[in-house]
């Protein structure tokens, strides 16, 4: 497999929802940093946060609109587009920087505007 084939694996399981095909992306050593949140580590935390991250959503599709290999580091501009329960469309632009080791990723880091997308989740919330 090669690295663009993993990162096409890491969105197609996200945006399906495949938790535990998923997990098989991950090792022990893993790492997560992800906007707002505390670092995770190791494929089982890693999992389990993307589970409960996508949660809140009826329906979302994180699409990979810019790919940039760079040796081992793999960045990727991302457009996410979901549906909230209740019915609320959030779009939004995002940028995920992989490091990725033996067929696995070793680390990810997220990186999107925080304010902005708490400000568009809160539209329409009390209505």
């Amino acid at each position: 497999m090669t690295d663009l084939d993993l990162i096409d694996r890491y969105f197609a399981h996200i945006n399906a929802e495949d938790w535990s095909a998923f997990a098989q992306l991950w090792d022990d050593r893993s790492e997560l940093q992800a906007v707002g949140s505390r670092p995770r580590q190791g494929a089982t935390e890693i999992e389990a946060f993307y589970r409960s991250l996508f949660t809140p959503w009826r329906a979302h599709q994180d699409l990979p609109v810019r790919v940039l290999p760079s040796g081992d580091a793999v960045t990727v501009e991302v457009h996410f587009d979901g549906v909230t329960h209740d019915g609320r469309e959030v779009a939004f632009d995002a940028v995920d920087v992989f490091d990725l080791e033996d067929g696995r990723i070793r680390k990810l880091s997220t990186w999107y505007d925080l304010v902005l997308v708490r400000r568009l989740l809160e539209v329409g919330a009390g209505s």
